[in-house]
């Protein structure tokens, strides 16, 4: 099986060209393929397909071989993908997921995708839609209890479902491999989630560090960066536009009120190809 590993901010997957290759067990490859020592290494495996309703699928699992709805970073990756490998020479594609079709907008330089602008839709606040357990029609700082300490968290759906934590102190000092599990699994949340831990610097910008379902800590989250900043704004902390720093870098997020949609634009890399021996 030929395949090409990419990342976007340290975001690493495996990416599969299914024009080309056909995947019988993705969910036990993806587990395979992820494992940093006995694998290739990655967050996880995404399978570009044909589609009947966008320009390409998106089909993506997580390294525990669970299936994701969305992510951010990925999606970028496989709109350069697509560009790069020949597949299509568009710079505005759309891509079709498990959390809706996605609109992509490619900055090319020298014949090769630079900067990928995605159209990441409506912010989901409906608290039985993200899906979590709470009162009211949003859940906007709301108190949680996770590993016996007491938090504020704001839900947001964007695709897949964040909690997103505020933190008065630097995101790198936090103990994420304990906290992050007691948020994962904890019982208002019945697909598990993933949390953003966040300190905000201005009005424009924001730091954080991400714990994902079914993946751990991950050096970015797009979606999760996205998260992020429609939390910011509604809990009066940024502007409409920010810059959320991730471990792996900077993305930068616009949630358009008027239109109620977010926009999110960062960068996509070719780390190599390869092919996985059965």
């Amino acid at each position: 099986m030929k395949f090409t590993k990419m990342q976007g901010l340290g975001n690493d997957y495996v990416y599969v060209n299914c024009f080309k290759e056909k995947i019988e067990n993705p969910s036990e490859l993806a587990v395979k393929i992820s494992d940093r020592h006995f694998g290739v290494g990655s967050d996880g495996l995404i399978m570009i397909n044909p589609s009947d309703k966008a320009d390409f699928e998106m089909e993506m699992y997580n390294a525990d071989g669970s299936r994701g709805e969305m992510c951010g970073n990925g999606i970028r990756c496989v709109a350069k993908y697509v560009y790069d490998y020949g597949l299509t020479d568009k710079t505005s594609i759309s891509v079709e997921t498990l959390g809706g079709i996605k609109y992509l907008d490619l900055t090319v330089e020298n014949g090769k995708v630079s900067l990928v602008k995605v159209d990441m839709g409506k912010p989901e606040l409906e608290p039985a839609k993200i899906p979590v357990v709470a009162d009211g029609s949003r859940a906007v700082d709301v108190p949680i209890t996770a590993g016996g300490k007491e938090y504020r968290m704001t839900c947001v759906s964007m695709g897949n479902p964040h909690a997103v934590v505020y933190v008065d102190r630097d995101v790198k000092e936090l103990p994420l491999e304990t906290i992050g599990p007691e948020f994962e699994n904890h019982e208002r949340f019945p697909n598990r989630v993933n949390t953003e831990f966040v300190r905000i610097i201005d009005r424009k910008t924001a730091e954080m560090r991400v714990w994902e379902r079914g993946s751990g800590e991950t050096l970015a989250c797009g979606t999760g960066a996205c998260a992020v900043a429609v939390a910011s704004v509604l809990n009066g902390l940024t502007d409409n536009e920010v810059t959320v720093k991730l471990l792996g870098g900077d993305l930068l997020i616009q949630w358009d009120r008027e239109k109620d949609t977010v926009y999110m634009t960062g960068p996509a890399a070719v780390v190599f190809d390869g092919e996985w021996p059965e």
